[in-house]
């Protein structure tokens, strides 16, 4: 097991504190990591995704689980895999399309453990149908104070506190995640312009939005007046192998099983490159205008476009700085909040309020959100959620962010807690209803405060 003192920050490089980093290659390592803690605590550590502080713990210990990556089965009768929790989404895709198989839930982002996935209890551009990862979880093997191994199961106090606890529960080891058959490993995508904000929010029920399973939107935050947040609709279905082009079965055909028993994989396909996020590096008016050329350039409705599973669900991957390029020296803030359906004109305020602002914002993604997760400390709730990520240096962020916030908890909405970096503790416990029950199992469960984390002394989780 390796051991070093580093620096370390959240996904939007702000306020960096140090830690003694461990990479357990065993979980009896990882159980002497806990059990040996100085005062300060220990805390789980993935690919280091989560844009805020989530993952850091400043003078403590801190878990690398990268170590721990082993895909190590797949039920093709159950429909299940069981792997570590140091596996990355990015390549446990990949080993599921080699089968036909996928992740009914399928963040933003590849580069994140399902360790990290579990503890944010992240949701996709599915979620009004699927939920969020915490309904597709049967089993976790999580790592507890006193150092013992438990198996958790749905339905349990612990694991509603741990999916969607950040890490403050324990240290998730494994977990068995149930998955989805797809006819091919190609998505085929629609996309729709619309003029403004209401505009885009009735084209999400209607049509095709209303009948696909994956949707989202880019919002144009720096349009004003009557064309403020307008933006574009992108859906998509996984594809039939019917709609594949002529020359295309044989390469990208559903895997067939062979005479010795094994499946023979799809091969692999090339990622498109994602947008450049260039915030950081414009002006206000050099923003706009491009976020004018997108808009302009994206079709009023085209059907039927066949991208990579790679391509559509993480296109920023293609950008191994985009978090650099984006945020630039002081890095960046993403902001990410939900407020229900009938809270309508509560997102229009805050739409016309960063517009106003002139926040050069090139990536502000919109999504609908169903049934909320039974995490007591998991985000989706029923409604519509943004996310924005906005330059750390920009003048007045903090107030304008603040008051936001407001407007977020007098809609009875929330800020992501995986995302945040800001929010103030009053803020949180108001939005967060089960937060009571969550610090008093972790009082319980941890009386000595085995796992901290500077998201957890900032909230006083």
């Amino acid at each position: 097991m390796s051991v070093d003192t580093v620096s370390l920050t959240g996904w939007g490089r702000t306020a960096p504190t140090t830690a003694v980093r461990f990479r357990p290659r065993t979980y009896e390592e990882a159980a002497a990591v806990v059990r040996g803690r100085g005062p300060r605590g220990a805390l789980a550590r993935g690919l280091g995704r989560a844009p805020g502080d989530a993952a850091q713990n400043a003078g403590g210990s801190v878990l690398d689980m990268t170590g721990l990556d082993r895909v190590r089965a797949v039920d093709e009768a159950a429909g299940t895999v069981r792997c570590d929790a140091g596996v990355s989404l990015g390549r446990l895709l990949r080993t599921l399309l080699a089968r036909g198989w996928f992740l009914p839930v399928v963040p933003g982002t590849g580069r994140i453990t399902v360790g990290g996935a579990i503890g944010s209890d992240v949701d996709g551009r599915d979620h009004p149908g699927a939920g969020s990862l915490a309904r597709h979880v049967d089993a976790l093997e999580l790592l507890t104070a006193d150092g013992e191994v438990r198996t958790v199961a749905p339905g349990t106090a612990l694991f509603d506190a741990t999916t969607g606890g950040l890490g403050l529960t324990g240290v998730i080891l494994s977990a068995t995640l149930r998955l989805k058959r797809v006819p091919s490993p190609l998505v085929s995508v629609s996309t729709e312009r619309a003029k403004d904000l209401d505009d885009l929010l009735a084209r999400f029920g209607a049509g095709s939005g209303g009948s696909l399973p994956y949707a989202s939107a880019w919002v144009d935050l720096l349009a004003r007046g009557r064309a403020a947040g307008r933006g574009v609709l992108t859906l998509g279905e996984h594809a039939p192998l019917s709609v594949l082009p002529a020359h295309a079965p044989r390469t990208m055909r559903a895997p067939r099983t062979a005479a010795h028993g094994r499946r023979e994989p799809w091969p692999a396909l090339p990622a498109l490159p994602g947008g450049l996020p260039l915030g950081s590096l414009l002006g206000p008016a050099a923003a706009a205008l491009l976020n004018e050329v997108r808009h302009r350039s994206a079709p009023r409705s085209r059907t039927g476009e066949l991208r990579t599973t790679a391509a559509f669900f993480h296109p920023l991957d293609a950008l191994p700085d985009g978090n650099r390029l984006h945020g630039g020296r002081a890095g960046l803030v993403r902001y990410r909040f939900t407020v229900g359906y009938g809270q309508e004109e509560a997102l229009h305020r805050i739409v016309r309020r960063i517009s106003a602002r002139r926040c050069p914002a090139l990536r502000a993604e919109l999504q609908r959100f169903g049934a909320p997760s039974p995490g007591w400390l998991s985000f989706p709730v029923p409604g519509w959620t943004l996310a924005v990520d906005l330059p750390a240096a920009l003048p007045g962020l903090g107030r304008l962010l603040d008051g936001l916030d407001e407007e977020v908890a007098a809609a009875g909405g929330r800020v992501c807690l995986a995302a945040d970096s800001r929010v103030r503790p009053e803020t949180a416990a108001a939005m967060y209803p089960r937060l009571g029950e969550f610090r008093e199992l972790r009082a319980e469960l941890d009386p000595t405060g085995a796992f901290r984390s500077d998201l957890a002394r900032r909230l006083s989780l």
